[in-house]
């Protein structure tokens, strides 16, 4: 049986931030380092082989017929602060001179002047080759390498001591930096942390720094958004609830009607509008169930579509049988193409063009004509549906899309809900929808256009 690994808990933003700022410094510090080390080994070296070379040019302007005969296989130091430069004179394989600390024998067998690297009694030496005076006379000048590298280290010290005292400061001052840069994002989390669930109210904005106040004014169009779609949501409750309420005291009633009939026919009657008003508490749910899926689905681009042929010709016959109950015309003006597609997959397709065809014959009177056409112009397509009801006044269309609001005075039935799913459908899938009225049948006119 597998063991389930634990998920490691994420760093926080300080300790990332904290940590890639000091490995970046201390990377950068010892790059430095480095550098200075390589700078400085190079400056040393050539300040040490230059005194090498000026003790040659000295000990070259003495003559020998000057020095002291007795004194002139044991010289004394060349320099009292440096006593490990020495020196050999040397003629013909024959040892001159040389100061006390200078072995006996030749500190390289260089002749060529120059500088050479050498072993004598293993020990590493720097030496000075050059020639004296008379031409026969080889002049050499040695320093330990040891004693070179004790200089060079002094002098790497005296130059990254300081720096690796700052070092800690630094890092010290890093951290005061990063904690004092995150604090604002603490104090907005301790902020909303704090916050009651039913607190909406959006975060100040005042003295928020700039990096951090896009997401302050993302979080306050939340809570906006959040309490609009509350209040919308509570306001949609009550209504729906009152809505249903209707239908439902209006079965009741016709039941109790019903088993209290004296006669057939009144029983008849009651139970046919006891089934009517199923139907329209059925129409109501089917409706309200719709505009909940729509309102969970977000704003998409029109990913799929559909033939309009195809949905518009079997809608207009099967609203057909109603509409010749009320001697109602419906009628497709102008051919359908059949490559014509509208950006809608096929269900909700068919429930916008059934809601608009639904409105126009239910609104208009008995013997009213309702007309689809489909035009393209442009690079638009445009869907029409007019009827020649009564229309609407430019304040009710207006408020058409509002839930559950239905014109007063018309004599049928409704939930108010229809032109809701039909513009809900139209933001999701970027249609646009229009109103007028028909100016040729009078009545109310819906474009559709995409």
């Amino acid at each position: 049986m597998s063991v389930a690994t634990p998920a490691r808990t994420p760093r926080s933003l300080q300790a990332r931030l904290l940590m890639t700022v000091l490995a970046l410094v201390v990377v950068a510090w010892a790059a430095a380092a480095a550098l200075a080390w390589q700078e400085t080994d190079d400056e040393v070296s050539d300040l040490l082989d230059a005194h090498l070379a000026q003790t040659a040019a000295l000990l070259r302007l003495q003559p020998l017929d000057e020095l002291d005969e007795d004194r002139l296989t044991e010289a004394p130091e060349l320099d009292k602060h440096q006593p490990r430069v020495v020196f050999q004179l040397w003629h013909e394989g024959q040892l001159l001179a040389r100061s006390a600390s200078a072995p006996h024998e030749p500190l390289t067998r260089r002749h060529k002047r120059g500088f050479a690297d050498s072993t004598v009694d293993g020990k590493a030496w720097r030496v000075f080759v050059t020639q004296g005076r008379e031409s026969d006379v080889r002049i050499l000048v040695g320093e330990l390498q040891s004693v070179r590298e004790e200089i060079i280290l002094a002098s790497l010290t005296s130059i990254l001591k300081p720096l690796a005292w700052a070092l800690p400061l630094l890092a010290l001052g890093i951290w005061w930096a990063v904690r004092g840069s995150v604090r604002p994002l603490e104090q907005l989390g301790r902020a909303v942390a704090t916050r009651q669930p039913q607190s909406l109210e959006p975060l100040p904005t005042q003295g928020v720094p700039p990096e951090v106040l896009p997401l302050v004014t993302a979080l306050n169009d939340l809570f906006e958004r959040t309490a609009r779609l509350l209040a919308t949501e509570q306001q949609f409750t009550a209504d729906a609830a009152h809505e249903l309420r209707t239908p439902i005291a209006g079965i009741r009633m016709q039941a109790q009607v019903a088993q209290g009939a004296a006669d057939s026919q009144e029983r008849a009657r009651a139970l046919e509008a006891t089934v009517q008003g199923c139907d329209r508490a059925t129409r109501l749910v089917e409706q309200l169930l719709q505009l909940a899926r729509l309102d969970a689905e977000p704003a998409t681009g029109n990913a799929q579509s559909t033939p309009l042929a195809d949905v518009i010709r079997p809608l207009v016959a099967e609203c057909s049988p109603t509409a010749q109950r009320r001697q109602q015309e419906v009628a497709i003006t102008k051919p359908l193409p059949a490559a014509l597609h509208i950006p809608l997959p096929e269900p909700l397709a068919r429930v916008l063009l059934r809601n608009l065809l639904d409105n126009a014959l239910r609104y208009s009177p008995d013997g009213a004509q309702v007309r689809l056409q489909v035009a393209q112009t442009q690079g638009f397509t445009e869907l029409t549906v007019e009827d020649s009801g009564p229309g609407l006044a430019p304040e009710q269309q207006a408020r058409l899309g509002e839930r559950f609001f239905r014109v007063l005075g018309t004599g049928q039935t409704g939930s108010g809900l229809g032109w809701s799913i039909v513009q809900r459908i139209a933001r999701i899938h970027r249609l646009q929808i229009s109103t007028d009225t028909s100016p040729e049948l009078g009545g109310l006119r819906v474009k559709v256009r995409w």
